[in-house]
Parts: C-alpha cells; structure tokens; sequence
C-alpha cells in the first residue's frame, strides 16, 4: 500500500512548478499555463486555414487574381518564417512571458488592420505584420512549456496536448470561416482575432510565469543583430523566388534570387563571427536537429499545397459555397485535431520514430489518388488524400517537435522552438508558392487536373524523403 502517493505526486508536481518558474509561493497549475498557452498556437493556426476558404471572396471584394491571393497566404507565412528565429534568439534573451505577451498584442492590432484593409496591398502588409506577431508569439510559448515539463515522457504528453488543442484550429477555421464569409463577410475572419487575442494575453499576465533559467555566469547573451536582420532576407527571399518563378517573372525570381543567395552567404558569414549566433553552429552540423526540421518541412509543404490546391478545386472548379468548401475539408482536419495527443503518448510511450514513420508512410500513399482528380466533380478523389494527410498530420506533429526540442540543450530551448517552427512556415510559404504556381487556377480545368496529377508524385516523394529522415531523428 502507499497511501501517501497521490499527496506525494501532487508536492513534487508543485515542487517541480516552484522550481521551473522560479516562484517560492503558491503557483497556478502547470495545466492552466498550458492552456493558456495553446490559444496562441490556436490563432496562429487558425489564420491559416479560416483564410483558404475566403480566398475566392477576398479576390472578388478586392480585385486580385491568384497571385494576390498567394501574397495573402504567403505574406503571414514569410514573415513567420524569416522571423521566427529572431523570436526565439529574443525569447532566449529578454523572457520568453514577455515576448508571448508582445506577440499577442501585435497579432491582435495587425488582424484589426487586416479586418480594415481597403486593398489587397494593405492587407498583404498587414498579413506581413501578423505574421510577425506569430513569430514572437510561437517560440516563447512552446519554450515555456517545455520547461514546465521537463521530464520526457511528461514533457511529450504536454506537446500532445498542445498540439491537439492547437490544432482544433484546422478543422475550425474551415468551417468558421465559411460560417463567417458567407454570413459577415470575409473581413470578419480577421476581426474574430482581436477579442480572442486580448482574452489570451489578459490568461498569460494573470497565468502564466517566466521559466527560471541558467546562464553561464548570470549574464545575458548578446544580441545577434545581425543575424536577426539577415534571416529573414534570405528565407523571405527564397519563398518570393518561388512565387515569382512560377507566374513567369523571370527578373523579378532572378533579383529576389540575388538578393536571397546574398543575404544567405552575409548570414553564415556573421553568424561565423558573431560573440553569440543567432543559430550556433553546432545545430546546423547536428543531422538528428536537422532531420526532424526537414520533416517538418516536408509535412508542412505538403499539407498546405493540397490544401491550397483543394480549396481553389471546391470553390472555383465546383463552385461550393465557403462554408460547404470548408465542411469537405474537415477529412484532412479533423484527424489532425484528434490523433495530436495521441502521438504525444506514442512519443512518451516508443519514442518519435515510430509515430513519424507511421505517419509519413500513410500520407505517402494517401496522394496517390490525387492522379485520379479531373475535370469534373473530384470529391472523392480527393477525400483519400485529405483523410491520409490529416491522420498522418496526426500522427506526426507532436513527435516532430519532440525530436527537434530533444536535439539541442535545455537553454537554447526558445531557438529550438523557433527554429522547428520557422521550418514548418517555410513549408507553408513554399506548399502555397509551388502548388499554387504548378497547379494554376481552376478556372481553367485542362492545366489545373495535370498540374494536380504532377503535384501528387511530388507529394509522394517529399513524404518518402521524410520517411527516410526518420531514421536519424533523437528516438528518446
């Protein structure tokens, strides 16, 4: 018998709380930071996916064709891309509560300017600032959390949970926004941010506690200046590259390639002299951190290529309403939102091999039956894919961060997060950027069906290629 185990338990938890927020009196429960915590990642997802479906209303309201509506999603996912690791190196230095704190206030202000945009330029811009609130909003919560749970197994149980209330986001933003632009207007999937937003940052000043955390002599490190400036011109101008290769504008693609190889060669430059990089070099050279970030590279491009090229198929070639688009995306959605916290106990339980190379592996055959999309009613083409990416999606997400948090020592913690994060965004960017360049509009069925049928062994590749990357990720 141990009658005394649960008071037990319940004093090392608070100990292990005292001792990670460096409080000496009562402190909230870690389950409360953690959901706290999770609205970020909440709305910074949700601005991904509530968009998709407003795109053909946000086309016709402000007069763009498709290579606006790529710089309304690639906009926010550039500059969370070229930013995050800034976030993260910031987080690092000045707290990662304050730049949580900072990150929601300037993604709540941004949203309302795009809410208010009269213009697809000033709502790309303000997209742009968004994307910038995310950047310093993602690091500093998934380094507050991994902190707060630094065993292992609990630490992975934790990013299940994270992951799976985050991801609610995928299946919600479909349907929400459709709810949203076919009653409201597509301006109110913007709007809808500000009031979640100030409640979220009113739960992190009332919750939430900075981690304590050790520094070689106390000091903080100093600020890569240069590093934050050069990142994200050189991953801004990747992503811009690719869009502009693919519409044709062949100077635009070979200034900002210039520009990109320039800016990336100024950057390991700097970081090669800098008192304290941005990216210390030993993680760039560490296959097992690299490999988990190339997965969620790949996951991430994948994911939202399909989706991009999905919701242009149900909108523009089958003409659903929003709201109907988003309801037949809730396959690839759904599955996501649940299995999250079921790969965060896989992960605690076998380690992140397993659930990665489940996941990869569904998804892989999954986009197979995009070959059989054409020119007509493609639904059902189209579900396996959807339904294969959102439990492989599912199965993978929290491991992948897990792997890459597991790669690095405990006080680059922030930059981990940053940089698992800005991996992902530029996933993101370049999904949208290439299958939207390689697919076209749907409007014009003939080139849009082989641009699918092209995409989908592309699709089968990248997800073999991370496949194949599981083999050198962190196991335990």
């Amino acid at each position: 018998m141990r009658p005394t185990s649960r008071t037990s338990d319940r004093s090392t938890d608070e100990a292990a709380e005292t001792h990670e927020t460096g409080e000496t009196g009562p402190v909230p429960r870690r389950g409360a930071m953690l959901a706290i915590l999770c609205a970020g990642m909440f709305l910074v997802l949700l601005d991904v996916t509530i968009v998709n479906v407003a795109l053909p209303g946000i086309g016709r309201a402000l007069g763009t064709g498709l290579p606006g509506l790529q710089g309304v999603v690639d906009g926010y996912a550039v500059a969370i891309a070229g930013l995050l690791l800034g976030g993260g190196a910031l987080g690092d230095r000045i707290g990662y509560r304050r730049m949580t704190l900072i990150g929601l206030g300037l993604f709540g202000l941004a949203s309302l300017a795009c809410g208010s945009a009269p213009g697809a330029g000033p709502l790309i811009a303000a997209r742009v600032v968004q994307g910038a609130g995310a950047a310093l909003l993602l690091p500093g919560s998934l380094a507050v959390i991994t902190a707060v749970y630094p065993g292992r197994a609990e630490q992975a149980r934790a990013l299940g949970v994270w992951a799976g209330i985050s991801s609610t986001a995928l299946p919600a933003g479909p349907l929400l926004g459709g709810m949203l632009v076919d009653s409201a207007g597509w301006r109110w999937i913007f709007l809808i941010n500000v009031p979640i937003g100030a409640a979220a940052m009113a739960g992190v000043v009332a919750i939430v506690r900075e981690p304590r955390r050790e520094r070689p002599g106390g000091a903080r490190p100093p600020l890569d200046r240069a590093g934050m400036a050069l990142a994200p011109l050189a991953l801004g101008g990747l992503v811009w590259t690719v869009i502009a290769a693919g519409h044709g504008h062949q100077g635009e693609a070979a200034a900002t390639a210039a520009v990109t190889v320039v800016a990336a060669a100024a950057f390991v430059w700097a970081e090669r002299r800098a008192a304290a990089p941005m990216v210390p070099g030993g993680l760039l050279r560490a296959p097992a951190f690299l490999g988990a970030n190339g997965i969620a590279l790949a996951m991430n491009l994948v994911t939202n290529g399909v989706l991009f090229v999905a919701t242009l198929k149900l909108q523009q070639g089958e003409h659903h309403s929003a709201f109907t688009a988003g309801a037949l995306l809730l396959p690839m959605a759904v599955p996501l939102a649940l299995l999250a916290p079921v790969s965060g106990r896989l992960t605690a339980r076998f380690g992140t091999r397993l659930p990665l190379g489940a996941g990869t592996a569904l998804a892989a055959a999954g986009c197979l039956s995009l070959l059989r999309v054409g020119a007509g009613g493609s639904y059902p083409a189209l579900l396996p894919a959807l339904l294969a990416i959102g439990i492989g999606d599912g199965l993978i997400v929290t491991a992948v961060v897990a792997a890459a948090m597991r790669a690095v020592p405990p006080a680059h913690a922030g930059l981990a997060g940053g940089f698992n994060n800005t991996a992902r965004q530029i996933g993101t960017a370049l999904g949208v950027a290439v299958y939207g360049a390689v697919a076209g509009s749907a409007l014009t069925p003939g080139h849009f069906v082989s641009g699918v049928h092209a995409l989908a062994w592309l699709s089968v590749g990248l997800w073999l290629a991370a496949l194949a990357l599981t083999r050198i990720v962190p196991n335990r």
